[in-house]
């Protein structure tokens, strides 16, 4: 099994201070030892901040402040972190929603967000740049693990690229918006793509006010392993089961 641990801490609009942050994670490997991956949210590098503002002037390339400090505690902890950052791309007023994989060695992959959220009134794509359609899967402990981030969860076709490419278990960061019946959306989509693929999904959201919380462990047969409320600065920890994979 692999023991994995997901940070439901909401990121500010200071990048230093998100950077300081990531000292918690040292904090998780001193009360349950060293975890074998790490899920930090979406955007935990730099909030969104208001809805529509400009947020090319906090991405950074893929060698810059955010994952070099990943890689220094993931080091430190002997650990794999997934976490949300802006990257710098193409179009400088539209860089990337990415998450990036770092563990002891440095960088191992990153995935630059297909699905732009534009939907329940709001328009990502007009300060963002979608990905190119091209699944990541990278491997954590003998683990496949497939990426997704936030809105990619409504589609279910990306699931099945991915479980086509291998996936065993998805992970998925996420500043999912707070609002009527979200919270429901989440769950149900959650477990749907659990109970379809036939793999875990570990879904960490950043929590309320804005967002919806509620970071949550599905195993394959679509039964719920742990799920937090809507509150700020909580750790779900879970174990993935190789024998519940393959029953």
């Amino acid at each position: 099994s692999r023991a994995v641990y997901l940070v439901q801490r909401a990121s500010g609009l200071d990048p230093a201070e998100n950077r300081a942050a990531l000292d918690l994670v040292g904090q998780i490997a001193g009360d349950r030892g060293h975890p074998d991956l790490v899920v930090l949210p979406e955007a935990f590098a730099r909030d969104f901040g208001a809805p529509g503002s400009d947020v090319a002037p906090f991405a950074e390339p893929l060698d810059g402040p955010f994952v070099t400090r990943l890689a220094e505690v993931a080091a430190a902890q002997r650990t794999t972190i997934v976490a949300g950052m802006f990257e710098t791309g193409d179009d400088p007023q539209r860089p990337f929603n990415t998450l990036v994989v770092v563990d002891r060695s440095g960088l191992r992959a990153s995935y630059r967000k297909i699905h732009l959220y534009d939907s329940f009134g709001y328009r990502e794509s007009d300060r963002l740049s979608a990905g190119a359609r091209e699944p990541v899967v990278v491997e954590v402990g003998g683990w496949s693990v497939g990426l997704m981030t936030c809105y990619d969860l409504r589609f279910p076709e990306l699931a099945r690229l991915l479980v086509d490419r291998g996936a065993e278990a998805f992970v998925v960061p996420a500043a999912w918006v707070a609002g009527e019946r979200k919270v429901e959306h989440w769950r149900t989509l959650a477990r749907a793509r659990a109970i379809e693929n036939t793999v875990y999904v570990a879904a960490v959201g950043q929590p309320a006010p804005r967002y919806s919380g509620h970071t949550t462990v599905v195993a394959p047969d679509g039964d719920v392993v742990v799920e937090l409320d809507d509150g700020d600065g909580q750790v779900a920890f879970a174990e993935l089961r190789r024998e519940v994979l393959e029953g």
